[in-house]
């Protein structure tokens, strides 16, 4: 089938935004398939106008680009945004990426954040501006520690700063049907109360294909075994927003 055609296919219905807040621009690779200084001006170009003064901070734009998926737009990370991260954490910019995505909200069905790995000032941001928080889950037990870390910060930051931010449910990674481990981390974790979601994401190598590709899942194997898992939780994110 002409890729074009798979795109417009999979694309589905909703006009989606992605902000890549990662400084690793994970995210910005994986969807344009640029690096370095050929990635175009982005996050932080953002948050550097937000260090400004006068009139112009307060017209603080992000720049959108096209990705090559219909109804699907980013905006870009880059390395540049661990140098700014200490300047914004001195001006107290947490609540900044609230206001650019209040701003363009209007103009999108759905917009997804990708944060760093680490609950830094772009994790609280991201949490501070997201109505909604999805937390991955590697299946091994040092995760979980890390696990229980975040939910508490989360917790402390819905207090504090965004009351009506919701976790909308953990999302296992890695999952080995096979390993007893696995299965036996995710009862434990379920017999706790965790809003565990349901589709449970197998560990694949056709991901790391999907990645160094620079080619989604769905478009690169359509009829993975893992495709139809990411698939399933989309129907599953998407039943509980109805």
């Amino acid at each position: 089938m002409d890729n074009g055609i798979e795109r417009r296919r999979y694309c589905g219905v909703y006009r989606t935004l992605v902000v890549d807040l990662d400084a690793q621009a994970n995210s910005t690779y994986y969807l344009t398939g640029l690096t370095g200084d050929d990635i175009s001006v982005g996050i932080a170009d953002f948050f550097k106008q937000t260090l400004s003064s006068g009139p112009a901070a307060k017209k603080c734009r992000a720049h959108i680009v096209e990705t090559p998926y219909d109804n699907l737009h980013l905006i870009t990370a880059s390395h540049e945004l661990s140098d700014l991260q200490p300047k914004l954490e001195a001006k107290f910019k947490i609540n900044k990426l609230r206001r650019l995505l209040d701003d363009i909200s209007q103009d999108y069905d759905r917009i997804y954040i990708d944060t760093p790995p680490a609950m830094n000032f772009y994790a609280f941001s991201a949490l501070i501006a997201a109505d909604a928080v999805l937390i991955p889950f590697d299946c091994d037990t040092f995760a979980r520690e890390a696990l229980y870390q975040v939910l508490a910060q989360v917790t402390e930051l819905q207090a504090d700063h965004n009351e009506s931010l919701a976790v909308e449910g953990i999302v296992i990674n890695h999952y080995v049907s096979t390993t007893g481990v696995h299965r036996n981390l995710v009862e434990e974790l379920i017999g706790e109360g965790l809003p565990i979601l349901p589709v449970y994401l197998s560990s694949s190598v056709k991901m790391r294909e999907s990645h160094e590709r620079c080619l989604p899942l769905i478009y690169l194997d359509r009829h993975h075994k893992l495709t139809g898992q990411f698939v399933d939780l989309l129907h599953v994110l998407e039943a509980a927003t109805e």
